[in-house]
């Protein structure tokens, strides 16, 4: 899978987290923060194979944006 960078939260100082990659299978790829509390967990169905992160607005809404 090859990443292409689209775009960082502007809450980011030095670190690329959490962005958001485009990749060349039409997809996307979103790094963030792990969401580890339970309460918020508890209220989803996660396989052992997925994960959860959060993202700040201004990154997914650079999709929007992204042909």
């Amino acid at each position: 899978m090859k990443l292409t960078f689209i775009r960082k939260t502007a809450l980011s100082n030095q670190t690329n987290c959490p962005s958001l990659y485009r990749t060349d299978r039409n997809t996307f790829v979103v790094q963030g923060w792990r969401v580890s509390d339970q309460e918020t967990l508890s209220q989803l169905d996660i396989p052992a194979h997925e994960t959860v992160v959060e993202v700040p607005i201004d990154v997914l809404a650079e999709i929007a944006r992204t042909p």
